[in-house]
């Protein structure tokens, strides 16, 4: 837990009043309960409540008691709680003579404290395998150590009236549990058991199943898992797409009905044990089981290529396995039952929200599902599952959704003042709101393409002023005029504040790591509208006055086709190409290239070399840099989902281990004008390689080294000793370890967001930063 700042108070010998406030996220996670159980432990008396901004304390006794008491409230805080700060103020005494939860304390100016979905607790499931407990095998069971918030909260503060269960009337034993401060169900608001609380339901597209419910609807699922169907199953945050995990053919119409390509599935595995059993000895690393075992839960990313029940059709492109562990009780049940780990992808169509209504469900999943597993407990938004990877030793969130969002920083850095909104990305969309300095960010959205995604963005946007309670004052969007993002920024106010998408990347980095002084900044990743009107993507920042500015870049090469040459890598290589050499690359590099064109179009080759000739745009990515030397080698010419080049390139670079760089140069005509990293030096010795038939693995680790070298070789140029890398590419383990490694070898300290998604998830908090401390950003 983040040591909190503590303002204390001293007062005079005798019984003393105070009121503690302590914000952060600390509602929804038994916070109550545990100032409940301090409180009388010590013997004081007064009062706790959910408030505005967080947990609301009066408290009087023994000063030394009290002193003791602010200490515990921090210091022995529920596992969930994330304590930001806790300020004391002395006050009156009153007549009190024990200690009590209160009614919550509404206001229609509030923080965000509410906190994430948790992950079932090992006391509850304990009892959801214990014959003779009366929540034996209940799916909605939970306490105040686990189970939905965020999901099912209609509004704050996070009391029973202001969530999905309020329609649900507690039975006498339920009540009680509820009521009673030694119960680890004290003030828990989703509490609920088989006599009084949500229930089970399973429906089949081919049959009117209505009437099959509870345990029988539970059974039904598990053996059509069994006979290899496609089952969709309401979870805490909308539903997930499962399959058997061995059962290759089944994946296969997964992947035909959702139109995924070869995008690696995730696999749900019973717990830590039998994903440590199914990878084999000493796979998974301590970190990695940790982070499984975790309340959050998350996909974890382990360098695995195959588990034993575990189908190679699951992620047949990537180096890595997704991993992660049943999080609710359904999920346990389900696992425990069917005996094996399943498939569990979002319950959602390409390009769209995940679904979290039954009947939503039915429509929408229509034609990808054979069966549903529902629910009648409302989700009140959808929250998809977060991804971590472990990078130098620690935990990357990657993608922050279930168990880690809605995520809040206080940075003192920030204006006392101001509200702003930020609508993020295009693609890995997330919106955030700052509140003076407080700055909210959204769990996942999702990329932009269709138009259920644009509306479920809009509600997200509006969801969260609700949620926080306050109204958006200043509205702020990338530059990009054609993201969806930007246009409904543009629909919403006539003139929104836009930031650079790469100056937003660094601020999110100087955000997470409280960089309120000088660094350096690499920020590399696929797309991003440059000042310039080019298409950035490896881009240098310095910081030594009061906000980063850009110093330096790839040199731009040609993209012909724009986004078709995402989907192909080939046209991105050619382009490159014919940048660095002017119509004339030797032979050994367009060898595959041409390979690829011949199973395109006729004339294909001949047809984008005058695309770059007649003017194509132009990109200094890393992103497309990844693209191009995937299919240089032959690795990748066509691509079904974004990075897909990249996740190859390094999944065979990690395989050859070190390699020695390339030459590379970093150049500038100018000292006032941006330096270049250009091509051709690199370019000509990998045709060498080529030449003499080296491994595209030894090619591949050649070219991760010589980045890695330019980051540094970079840093020293600028001369700061803090460095960031931030952005899309930096989510490559190969290339972000080498990376650190090196700057530190050379006395530096290198920093990556590890909080904030380093790709465009991470884009919102930087949106906000950017506005509020810099007007360069923004001014036209």
């Amino acid at each position: 837990m983040p040591e909190a700042t503590v303002s204390s108070v001293h007062g005079a010998r005798g019984v003393r009043a105070e009121v503690l406030l302590v914000t952060g996220v600390v509602q929804g996670v038994g916070f109550r309960p545990h100032a409940h159980r301090l409180a009388t432990s010590l013997g004081l008396a007064g009062t706790v409540a959910n408030g505005p901004d967080g947990v609301e304390v009066f408290v009087q006794g023994d000063p030394a008691a009290l002193d003791a008491f602010a200490r515990g409230i921090v210091d022995r805080a529920p596992h969930a709680a994330v304590v930001d700060r806790l300020q004391r103020t002395s006050t009156e005494t009153r007549s009190v003579t024990d200690f009590r939860v209160v009614e919550s304390i509404a206001s229609l100016d509030r923080g965000l404290s509410i906190g994430p979905d948790l992950a079932t607790c090992d006391a509850c499931l304990a009892e959801l395998f214990d014959p003779n407990d009366r929540r034996y095998r209940y799916p909605f069971l939970n306490c105040t150590n686990c189970g939905p918030r965020y999901t099912i909260a209609v509004d704050l503060p996070y009391d029973r009236p202001n969530t999905t269960m309020a329609s649900f009337e507690m039975c006498a034993e339920c009540h009680d549990e509820y009521g009673d401060p030694s119960d680890r169900r004290f003030h828990a608001q989703p509490t609920a058991c088989p006599d009084c609380g949500p229930t089970l339901a399973w429906h089949d597209q081919s049959a009117s199943m209505d009437g099959v419910v509870g345990e029988d609807a539970l059974q039904a699922a598990v053996a059509a898992l069994r006979e290899g169907r496609i089952v969709a199953v309401q979870g805490i945050g909308g539903f997930h797409l499962m399959v058997r995990a061995d059962d290759t053919a089944a994946i296969g119409r997964l992947r035909e009905r959702k139109k995924r390509g070869d995008k690696p599935f995730a696999v749900l595995f019973r717990n830590v044990d039998d994903v440590r059993e199914r990878l084999g000895e000493g796979i998974l690393q301590d970190v990695e089981a940790e982070l499984l075992a975790s309340p959050a839960a998350p996909i974890v990313l382990v360098r695995a290529r195959r588990a034993r029940g575990v189908s190679r059709a699951v992620a047949p492109a990537s180096p890595d396995l997704g991993c992660f562990v049943a999080s609710n009780p359904l999920h346990h049940l389900l696992l425990a039952d069917l005996g094996r780990p399943v498939v569990a992808t979002s319950g959602n169509r390409r390009d769209e929200p995940i679904a979290i209504g039954p009947e939503e469900a039915r429509e929408r999943l229509a034609g990808i599902a054979d069966a549903f597993l529902v629910h009648d407990r409302p989700i009140v938004r959808p929250v998809d599952d977060s991804i971590v990877r472990v990078i130098a030793g620690r935990p990357t969130v990657l993608r922050r959704a279930r168990g880690y969002a809605p995520l809040a920083f206080d940075w003192d850095a920030l204006p006392e003042t101001g509200v702003d909104l930020a609508l993020g990305a295009h693609q890995k969309a997330t919106v955030g709101l700052r509140v003076g300095q407080r700055v909210v960010l959204s769990p996942h959205i999702g990329d932009l393409e269709s138009l259920p995604a644009r509306a479920f963005h809009e509600r997200a946007a509006r969801d969260l002023q609700e949620l926080v309670g306050r109204r958006a004052e200043r509205v702020v969007c990338d530059r990009h005029p054609d993201y969806a993002s930007t246009q409904l920024a543009e629909r919403w106010v006539p003139s929104p504040i836009r930031v650079q998408h790469h100056a937003a990347h660094v601020w999110a980095a100087a955000l997470e790591h409280d960089l309120d002084g000088p660094f350096f900044a690499a920020a590399w990743d696929g797309t991003g509208l440059g000042d310039d009107g080019t298409i950035w993507g490896g881009e240098f920042f310095a910081r030594d006055g009061e906000v980063p500015r850009r110093v330096g870049s790839f040199e731009p090469f040609a993209l012909p086709g724009g986004e078709r040459a995402v989907r192909e890598p080939w046209r991105a290589a050619l382009g490159l190409l014919e940048t660095a050499y002017a119509g004339d690359p030797p032979a050994a590099l367009t060898k595959a290239l041409r390979s690829y064109a011949d199973e395109g179009p006729p004339n294909a080759y001949e047809l984008v070399r005058g695309v770059v000739r007649a003017g194509a745009p132009m990109t200094s990515s890393v992103g497309r840099l990844f693209d191009a030397v995937a299919a240089l080698l032959g690795v990748s010419g066509r691509v079904c989902f974004e990075a897909e080049a990249a996740q190859r390139l390094e999944a065979i670079a990690f395989e050859a281990g070190p390699a020695p760089p390339y030459p590379f140069t970093v150049q500038s005509a100018d000292p006032s004008e941006p330096w270049r990293v250009p091509s051709r030096d690199w370019l000509e010795a990998m045709a060498e390689d080529l030449e003499a038939g080296s491994d595209a693995s030894f090619i591949a680790a050649r070219f991760h080294e010589t980045l890695a070298r330019v980051v540094t070789a970079c840093a020293a140029r600028a001369g700061e000793k803090s460095v960031v890398l931030t952005g899309g590419c930096f989510q490559n383990r190969v290339l972000l370890e080498r990376a650190a490694e090196l700057l530190r070898e050379d006395g530096r300290r290198p920093l990556w967001p590890r909080r904030i998604p380093c790709g465009d998830g991470g884009v919102a908090v930087g949106q906000l930063v950017s506005a509020a401390l810099d007007p360069t950003q923004y001014q036209s």
